[in-house]
């Protein structure tokens, strides 16, 4: 703002600066990232830090347990942790495994997945700079076994000298032996390769490759088995003794695999922790569980596999002092930006509220968070209803707050809005961050949609459909709510493997499928080739695939990055993570609150599906302000046609709406600079023409229309 405001002129134009009440995944990029209080949780802080040390000292693997009640910030200590370890180690985040089968092949995805980024202050990925580390001490190790040649140099020299010699320098070093030392040490050649390094990041995380990809890598083969992702992920390892330790994060639990009776499957990924405990190097691995799901399914598993937990640090909850830092460091923004300064780090807000909705003394993080955004959205509605403020007055504003445990739930319209804000934010992020349909594997894409069917009442889902094979979990099958129902039990099988051997085993399966009338309409989803015409997996295909009922939609990466959005939110759901305004929501809830939204409608998969149906244009929308169709994943999608225009002017507006509706008043420069965050396509004239036209049809109203653009107010009408 050019102009130097008061506290409560930027409280009044701004948004809730507690809003923001959930931590995620470390290496998604944040618009604001959350600050850090340091004493909050510093004694876990420092056991893992020297638990950290250990490891970088005698390179023995251990585990830690971190357990904690929703809202102890788990996953915001794992991001901490990262933020100030960094230097010292490579951080993983390992996301819930959607089957059991494949949870080697899983870790190691996001095991490079993670490498692959690039840490604050750095130039290069982590992966980068982890072989730079690993050449740096082989070559310092080369020096004390007189080789002369410097290690560093090989990257200049032949790939095959390359290889030869790296595995010469492992074998004197005593290190155990690489497994398919020269498919890997080929691999780590071609990381240095700006042409290559694309590829061997996919060959590393265990893509299925096409021919032409793994030619190019010099390989015959993908990693395709639990054993062969195994032996790479031990093979970091294997060379990382070298260098710097790598932390496996692994979190949102209440999501991973479950048994046949539904429980979660927890023992396998234990057994999978005894595993890289007994026989890997230089690895820490930190489980992030709830409290209660950690005491009720710990002594299930076995006490062999419970022996090799090093640690068990439970989240305490924090003192009122610590709970007064949180408020300041959230509301640090707005004082930095006020003249004068505020004289209290906290206000408006006050110490005593603290003691009044925590006798006890103590609480959670996220609890204290949604007190402080309460008392905050209370003082600035008693500021539009005043002219001047002191400090009596704000005292008196903030004793209307009512105690947590007497609070009521915000009206439905005011909790569709803010879910609305937070859906917008979470498919932002989707869109910031999955940029290729394949960022998922199939079994993952068909999870997320096996959820979004869930929601909107397909019945009788069954997984898998492609029984007794390798694809098992790239299928399932439902019935579509009645009525109608003309299809009957309709099929799916999702797969985007680039190899054409797998794509004609899946054919076979489909095939199959289709002689022992497993469903009556088959659907394939898949956005990668189907081979050349002469393949017989292009045949099988053709035979299946052409001939009505059975159909082959081509998804965009639009429709992948709304299910892979819902499905972020069905995590924290289940973790009972879920904020939306002040209100922690559950699964069924947000099934609810998903279907008022409307927010399928846009997913043009769903619709291609018969599941759901594009949104009629508003008949007051001009063409005029048709924006250009953003292009789709792939070239020749059959999918519905997206009405760019109509579909991006609405989204818009119902953002405008949303914001305008979850705040007493807001600035209008506030809330078009909003809005351009959450849609990047459009210009600062189209949102102001969407404020104009939310303004004649007396959806919302400018408060003070005579004041300069950056003092004008917005409230709804």
């Amino acid at each position: 703002m050019a102009d130097m405001a008061s506290i409560d002129d930027l409280i009044l134009r701004g948004t809730n600066p507690f809003d923001n009440l959930r931590s995620v995944n470390f290496w998604h990029r944040q618009k604001d990232p959350e600050p850090m209080v340091e004493s909050i949780h510093q004694d876990a802080m420092s056991v893992i830090e020297a638990t950290l040390e250990q490891v970088a000292r005698d390179h023995y693997t251990r585990t830690i347990i971190l357990d904690g009640d929703s809202g102890s910030g788990k996953t915001y200590l794992l991001g901490r942790l990262k933020r100030a370890l960094n230097h010292r180690a490579f951080f993983v985040y390992i996301p819930p495994f959607p089957q059991s089968d494949y949870l080697w092949r899983h870790i190691l995805r996001y095991t490079v997945d993670s490498l692959v980024q690039v840490p604050s202050g750095q130039k290069y990925s982590q992966l980068l700079l982890w072989l730079k580390s690993v050449l740096l001490a082989l070559k310092q190790r080369s020096l004390k076994d007189r080789i002369k040649e410097n290690i560093l140099d090989l990257l200049q020299t032949d790939r095959q000298q390359f290889i030869k010699r790296l595995k010469e320098i492992y074998k004197q070093a005593g290190t155990n032996s690489i497994y398919n030392a020269d498919k890997f040490f080929g691999i780590l050649h071609d990381l240095t390769d700006a042409k290559l390094y694309p590829l061997a990041c996919e060959w590393l995380r265990a893509d299925d490759l096409s021919e032409e990809s793994l030619e190019a890598l010099r390989l015959k083969s993908s990693i395709d088995t639990e054993q062969a992702a195994r032996e790479v992920l031990a093979n970091f390892g294997r060379v990382a003794i070298n260098t710097q330790p790598i932390v496996l994060c692994f979190d949102q639990l209440e999501s991973i695999a479950r048994l046949p009776d539904g429980a979660l499957d927890l023992q396998s990924l234990f057994n999978i922790n005894t595993k890289i405990h007994d026989e890997d190097k230089n690895f820490l691995i930190v489980i992030s569980i709830l409290t209660n799901t950690w005491e009720h399914y710990k002594n299930r598993i076995d006490q062999s596999h419970r022996a090799r937990i090093d640690r068990e640090i439970p989240l305490r909850l924090i003192n009122l002092e610590q709970a007064e830092s949180l408020w300041a460091s959230r509301l640090n923004g707005l004082h930095r930006q006020a003249q004068p300064q505020p004289t209290s780090l906290i206000y408006p807000l006050d110490f005593h509220q603290l003691a009044e909705n925590f006798p006890g003394g103590r609480t959670n993080p996220r609890d204290a968070l949604r007190l402080g955004r309460d008392m905050l959205q209370a003082y600035k509605e008693w500021l539009m209803q005043t002219a001047g403020t002191n400090g009596a007055a704000a005292t008196h504003a903030l004793q209307s707050v009512e105690p947590a445990a007497q609070r009521l739930h915000p009206p439905a319209t005011e909790l569709l809005a803010a879910f609305k804000l937070r859906w917008r934010d979470e498919l932002t992020k989707m869109q910031d961050s999955v940029t290729r349909i394949r960022h998922f594997t199939s079994l993952e894409l068909i999870e997320m949609l096996k959820e979004a069917l869930t929601t909107l009442e397909a019945s009788e889902i069954q997984a898998p459909l492609l029984e007794r094979t390798k694809f098992a979990g790239y299928s399932f099958s439902y019935q579509l709510p009645q009525p109608p129902n003309p299809a009957g039990r309709i099929g799916i099988v999702w797969t985007e493997d680039q190899g054409m051997d797998n794509f004609f085993r899946v054919m076979e399966a489909c095939q199959r499928v289709l002689e022992q009338n497993l469903c009556q309409a088959l659907y394939l989803i898949r956005a990668e080739g189907i081979g050349k015409p002469s393949l017989k997996g292009h045949q099988l295909y053709r035979q299946i695939f052409t001939a009505i009922p059975h159909r082959h939609l081509q998804p965009d990466i639009a429709s992948v990055q709304c299910l892979a959005a819902y499905y972020s939110l069905v995590k924290d759901a289940r973790e009972g993570d879920l904020v939306v305004g002040s209100q922690t929501i559950g699964l069924k809830q947000l099934q609810s609150l998903t279907q008022q939204a409307k927010i399928w409608h846009d997913c043009t998969l769903l619709q291609a599906l018969g599941i759901v149906t594009a949104l009629e244009p508003d008949p007051n929308w001009s063409e005029e302000l048709i924006v250009p169709a953003i292009s789709l994943d792939s070239p020749f999608p059959p999918l519905p046609d997206l009405g760019n225009g109509h579909r991006l002017t609405r989204q818009v507006e119902d953002y405008l709406l949303s914001l305008v509706r979850t705040h007493p008043v807001i600035g209008l420069q506030t809330l078009v600079q909003n809005s351009l965050r959450q849609f990047p396509q459009v210009d600062e004239a189209f949102v102001d023409e969407r404020v104009q036209y939310l303004c004649d049809a007396k959806q919302i109203k400018i408060l003070n229309p005579g004041f300069p653009h950056e003092g004008q107010l917005v409230s709804q009408v």
